[in-house]
């Protein structure tokens, strides 16, 4: 399938560091004028992480689905509390300002919510054990955040009226550690029970099939060094997002199929922390390498490739966001062929 951002365009995973909405979407709006994403701001504290935003959604279709902060994360409390009205209040600040920067804009428009299975592994049931242990939770959440993706798939495209598409990114890091049985009990003397890879795609399938019927394309980025990629493909996805410098010969084998069967791959490709300035042929070297070893190189090919940093930048100074973000857009003049001015850039940064 045709992809909907140009080739090897560049976009951001989600978080930002800093704590202003305003300041991160005219970041991301300068940096990335091809493919804008709403920005998260987990440093403004809980609400604003992934996992609590993410609960706030659930919470506006399912008030059960709410959550409350404890010691260690987050905890189904069964209502909207404080924490809740403040995840969002958090996402409705951040759309404001995507809403602001993005006035005269027309490419495609990306947000970020977390995937059931690693909701599962991260909120805990009112018990102290996560919701993983019961095996009704996950179908449960991949529900509700269906509902509340349909609603926020509406509300972007009225706010970005000009936008050519709406993409989301289910964010599953957890997913593999559930497949093979390793996230840990409460007690830490055990692990809850690896779920079945059949079942766990056909939860995470109604999210993406619904985000899809609403007219979204719909995708999983997974930072896990064992991305489940034909679990991924078997589940309807339209793109997979992984950090390439992660990947070994059986995440290679994983990731050319499902390149060759027509995915999407949003490659993350740039450190997300660092220092100093990357010279555009440091930066695209990863992801040209991976295309050599993969054979994968055609125009074609790269039409289906957006480039993004290795994961998230809440971790990054402000200046080594920029930095990443502008290595990003760097790596698609690379690969496209579009810069006739490398190699004196190249020059200047030695």
């Amino acid at each position: 399938m045709m992809m909907p951002w140009a080739p090897a365009e560049a976009t951001g995973v989600g978080s930002m560091p800093g704590t202003s909405s305003a300041e991160a979407a005219r970041i991301v709006a300068g940096e990335l004028p091809g493919f804008l994403h709403v920005v998260e701001l987990p440093a403004r504290g809980p609400g604003a992480d992934m996992v609590g935003r993410t609960a706030g959604m659930l919470a506006s279709v399912a008030s059960s689905m709410g959550v409350e902060t404890t010691p260690d994360g987050w905890r189904f409390a069964g209502g909207i509390g404080r924490d809740m009205r403040r995840a969002t209040s958090f996402l409705g600040e951040d759309l404001d300002a995507l809403e602001e920067s993005a006035q005269q804009y027309r490419g495609p428009v990306k947000c970020q919510v977390v995937g059931p299975w690693s909701m599962s592994a991260a909120v805990e049931l009112p018990t102290g054990e996560r919701a993983l242990r019961d095996t009704a939770a996950a179908w449960d959440i991949a529900q509700a955040l269906a509902e509340a993706l349909v609603g926020h798939i509406a509300d972007l495209r009225r706010r970005v009226p000009g936008a050519s598409a709406i993409v989301v990114q289910v964010d599953e890091p957890a997913l593999p550690a559930v497949l093979a049985g390793r996230i840990g009990t409460a007690s830490g003397l055990s692990s809850y029970r690896a779920v079945d890879p059949q079942h766990a795609g056909r939860v995470l399938s109604h999210v993406i099939e619904v985000a899809q019927g609403a007219g979204a394309l719909a995708g999983v980025h997974c930072c896990a060094a064992d991305a489940p990629f034909d679990l991924l493909r078997s589940a309807g996805a339209d793109f997979v997002s992984v950090d390439i410098s992660l990947l070994d010969s059986a995440g290679d084998e994983g990731i050319g199929a499902a390149w060759e069967s027509g995915l999407g791959i949003v490659a993350g490709a740039v450190p997300s922390v660092g220092e100093g300035r990357l010279s555009d042929t440091a930066a695209s070297a990863p992801l040209r390498a991976l295309m050599s070893r993969l054979g994968l190189e055609s125009e074609a090919r790269l039409a289906q490739v957006a480039v993004t940093p290795a994961c998230g930048l809440a971790a990054a100074s402000p200046m080594w966001a920029r930095t990443a973000l502008a290595a990003c857009r760097a790596v698609g003049r690379v690969l496209r062929h579009d810069d006739d001015d490398q190699g004196q850039e190249d020059a200047d940064a030695e």
